[in-house]
């Protein structure tokens, strides 16, 4: 029996929004926007951090809708071919660039230190872990890989709990991980802090994206809406009000002061959870053809562009800060400095994912194929 190829490339322009959302918030640790002078800039800039639970509800969607389908086509699931086909996605990229920083660490003091207690917990993905105890790393452009951490726990579970229990199993997962989820949100609402508390980086509140994206995929059952664009834009534009109001109203930040009631807490989380779904909704069924292929295209190596993004800003508003105000004199845009270094910075990041994607990740997933049953976008 052939496999049924399985393919929405609205789901890489999901991703390419989530990345472009992530991108916005951590230019603003290097370059912050004055909340006084560019109010929505400011405010819509610090809710892209909200686009990391987009990844994970995105991953889990395909994932879950991956393993239903081989499970159904082929009465089982491979659970050995599952973690060597994630082995061979993100393991290459994300081992080479780690251990290529531990050693640039070692050699140059621009870029921090990783210490031997950091490079043990992210070689375990259980770099998110160390993160909540620890605080953030000394070492900025390894601080993103604490959410590869969270999504290759998610791996290890989810085919096991597909191949023992099915899809009523998936629903008793989900809703257990969306219990607990909520359950931890409460514990750090009635602990309060003016600093970094680990809440962002805790796998139990990140999995209820990870556990809605899965619920998603079992009760659509196929199901893809045929929406106008006028409402598409609609429920996007709604999407992104749902998360300024977790943040303006109900101040849920990443790693910002966390003072938040519990009442507060709970509407702010639940308001990301349901901004994440109506941003799927507001591109999920749309047609194909009305999918830009540029864009696709940059969704598809947004992987790459995640991992580069924070040395690449690291560099250009860091390293090179004073080139950076040379450059920005020299075409009469010193003011807009930091603007010049978010362009450059984002062009920079195309580029070298690009070609890591090209020349690097392109041989992995070509032996990943060996093992896939469900074909998809690789």
């Amino acid at each position: 029996m052939s496999p049924t190829r399985y393919y929405k490339p609205e789901l890489d322009l999901l991703r390419l929004c989530a990345f472009l959302f992530v991108f916005c918030t951590h230019r603003m640790d290097l370059a912050p926007i004055d909340p006084a002078q560019y109010y929505w800039g400011y405010h819509i800039s610090l809710v892209g951090v909200f686009g990391v639970p987009l990844f994970f509800f995105l991953s889990a969607f395909l994932i879950t809708e991956l393993l239903t389908k081989e499970q159904e086509q082929f009465g089982n699931i491979n659970i050995k071919s599952f973690y060597i086909r994630r082995i061979l996605r993100i393991w290459p990229l994300y081992f080479t660039f780690f251990f290529g920083m531990v050693l640039i660490t070692h050699l140059s003091d621009n870029f921090g230190h990783i210490s031997s207690g950091t490079q043990l917990a992210f070689s375990l993905f259980s770099g998110n872990w160390y993160i909540t105890f620890h605080d953030w790393l000394p070492s900025y452009p390894i601080n993103p890989l604490w959410s590869i951490s969270v999504e290759e726990q998610l791996y290890i579970l989810l085919p096991l709990v597909v191949f023992f229990a099915g899809k009523r199993g998936l629903k008793i997962f989900s809703f257990l991980a969306l219990l607990a989820a909520y359950a931890t949100v409460i514990y750090y609402a009635r602990k309060p802090t003016n600093g970094f508390n680990g809440e962002w980086t805790n796998s139990f509140v990140q999995f209820q994206f990870f556990a809605m994206g899965i619920l998603i995929s079992v009760y659509l059952k196929g199901w893809q809406p045929k929406w106008h664009v006028v409402t598409r834009i609609a429920i996007f534009i709604a999407a992104l009000a749902c998360w300024l109001l977790a943040s303006m109203v109900c101040e849920v930040h990443a790693d910002s002061p966390h003072l938040s009631t519990i009442p507060q807490a709970i509407a702010g989380w639940l308001l990301i959870l349901t901004g994440v779904v109506l941003f799927f909704f507001s591109l999920y069924g749309s047609q194909s053809k009305n999918m830009p292929a540029p864009l696709v295209y940059l969704g598809r190596i947004s992987y790459g562009m995640y991992i580069f993004h924070i040395t690449i800003f690291w560099l250009v508003y860091q390293i090179f800060k004073d080139e950076l105000a040379s450059f920005s004199t020299m075409i009469g845009l010193y003011d807009w400095k930091n603007d010049v270094g978010f362009v450059i910075a984002f062009f920079i990041t195309v580029i070298i994912a690009l070609l890591s994607y090209t020349f690097f990740e392109k041989p992995f997933l070509r032996l990943k194929k060996r093992f896939t049953y469900i074909p998809s976008r690789d």
